[in-house]
């Protein structure tokens, strides 16, 4: 919804930037388990870059063998589990777009935030045209973003307070004092729980769909606080559980609880 996937024919089609090197990364499923990846690019590294972070995006390559081992027979998510064994927490390609949409996300009904995210990608994104005339677009980097006045983002639906918070994540991530692909995640999520209006909603969305962390839970998150408040009262359609609650709730599931909330989500 925010404009920087397409499909066509069958085929999903991506823009990306390994730097400022435009990829065009293109993946069709031709079988139940076979998954093509092609990617146009200037460079080698390039297209090998673009291709990596669709892998990493679509999860092909996780291996879920033990999560479908462990929790086959679960009691709240094993019906899912068994019916579902192609199910991946949706990722996006880089963590910055991971980080930059939780922003655009706080606290506001999805599709306003997609509307939000959309004007952002076209106003301030990177663009290509591809051999058939077909425009496709990428956010803009962070170094961009951190240039940008929050006066622009207001002017996108972006509420003012989190304009400051975005445009503070990407100059911390810009100048290179937030790494979001160092290995050591929770150094990073440190720094960006510093700035504020990031909270830990916001860091578990980075962590959960930019970083890969199948262990974090955004437990904030309204779905999530109605699924478990109806698991913990038996039923009830109107409860609603606190944070804490969805916290321990998923934590039977150790290293799983994010995979497990996105099967719980699709029940």
């Amino acid at each position: 919804m925010d404009g920087v996937l397409r499909h066509r024919g069958g085929v999903l089609e991506r823009l990306l930037h390994f730097e400022e090197e435009p990829v065009l990364v293109r993946v069709a499923q031709t079988a139940p388990d076979c998954v093509l990846f092609g990617a146009r690019a200037r460079t080698h590294s390039g297209a090998a870059h673009g291709i990596a972070r669709m892998r990493f995006a679509l999860g092909v390559d996780d291996e879920l063998c033990d999560f479908h081992g462990r929790f086959a027979h679960d009691p709240v998510i094993g019906a899912s589990v068994r019916r579902r064994l192609w199910l991946r927490v949706m990722r996006r390609p880089e963590p910055f777009e991971a980080l930059a949409w939780a922003v655009c996300e706080q606290l506001i009904e999805f599709e306003r935030a997609a509307a939000i995210e959309r004007r952002v990608v076209r106003g301030l994104g990177r663009s290509w045209v591809d051999r058939d005339g077909v425009v496709l677009r990428d956010l803009p980097s962070a170094a961009t973003l951190a240039g940008v006045a929050p006066a622009l983002l207001e002017s996108f639906d972006l509420a003012g307070v989190r304009a400051l918070t975005l445009l503070r994540a990407a100059r911390e991530v810009a100048r290179g004092r937030v790494d979001l692909n160092d290995a050591d995640h929770e150094r990073g999520w440190r720094r960006l729980r510093a700035i504020p209006g990031i909270g830990a909603w916001t860091v578990e969305m980075l962590a959960l769909h930019g970083q890969g962390r199948n262990d974090q839970v955004p437990a904030a998150d309204v779905g999530l606080l109605k699924l478990v408040g109806r698991q913990l009262s038996g039923g009830d359609p109107h409860a609603r559980a606190r944070e804490p609650e969805v916290r321990e709730f998923f934590a039977s599931y150790g290293g799983w609880a994010g995979l497990a909330a996105a099967h719980m989500q699709g029940l």
